[in-house]
């Protein structure tokens, strides 16, 4: 949920499925990619709104998701058996992410699935390999949109950017098994609603840890924990994903 939602006291449990759809591609004789998610968010949330305590229930669509990367540096278009003898190195590359207002909402609620807002986060990211060691590191920051119907639904909410950094070092055990420790921080400017400014600044960080594991050789698994390190407001929860991951290419043996 928002983090800067004005509950107090709030706590929640919640479970999300994804459905994502990758797909690489050739962009300007560059190695590129496009992601598309669209999540379903189920949870139960308590909390004091106004002094008074409640517990609310919510089933729905979240927000879309879709993101275009592009390598700028070290990371060329390959067919499949270039990339099998590619080494990598160093990468440098950039990319866009959208999220669109398409998830359920209702301006009467405080708690919704969906925004009903846009955001745009432009990043750049920068990955150096050593043998089996990787390492990684992002830097960008969201824009978003205003919401014209806020809570109790005629109020007009507005956010200035959140920046955020993003770090990853992992190891490869095979080329399609690896295990990665994650972290990131992000912090941004206060909310406004209806021109009033509110005390929510975010100042944020989340530390986890991922693996990936292959069962067949065009399936995997994927499983992340993380937890709130260091929040001032929103984000000190406990995150447990589990992914399925299924590739349409033929790996040559």
């Amino acid at each position: 949920m928002d983090p800067t939602v004005p509950l107090e006291d709030g706590k929640g449990s919640f479970q999300v499925p994804v459905l994502g759809y990758y797909h690489s591609l050739n962009f300007l004789g560059r190695s590129a990619n496009v992601t598309v998610l669209m999540p379903y968010v189920h949870g139960n949330f308590e909390g004091r709104v106004g002094g008074t305590f409640a517990k609310v229930t919510r089933s729905g669509l979240g927000d879309a998701r879709v993101r275009l990367s592009v390598n700028l540096y070290g990371g060329k278009a390959m067919d499949l058996r270039e990339y099998i003898k590619w080494k990598e190195k160093r990468l440098i590359g950039a990319s866009l992410t959208v999220t669109m207002p398409a998830g359920q909402y209702d301006p009467a609620r405080l708690v919704n699935p969906g925004t009903n807002r846009w955001g745009l986060k432009p990043e750049v990211g920068m990955t150096r390999r050593w043998g089996k060691w990787v390492g990684d590191l992002y830097g960008g920051a969201w824009f978003f949109s205003g919401n014209d119907q806020f809570f109790p639904g005629h109020s007009v909410r507005t956010q200035k950017p959140v920046g955020s950094v993003e770090g990853h070092w992992g190891y490869y055990f095979t080329a399609r098994m690896w295990l990665s420790f994650d972290m990131n921080f992000w912090a941004g400017s206060r909310s406004t609603v209806d021109g009033v400014e509110k005390n929510d600044q975010q100042k944020n960080s989340r530390l986890g840890g991922t693996v990936s594991v292959p069962v067949r050789r065009s399936q995997s698994l994927k499983f992340s924990y993380s937890r709130g390190a260091y929040v001032t407001i929103g984000g000190a929860y406990s995150t447990l994903t589990a992914g399925w991951q299924y590739s349409w290419i033929k790996i040559p043996k």
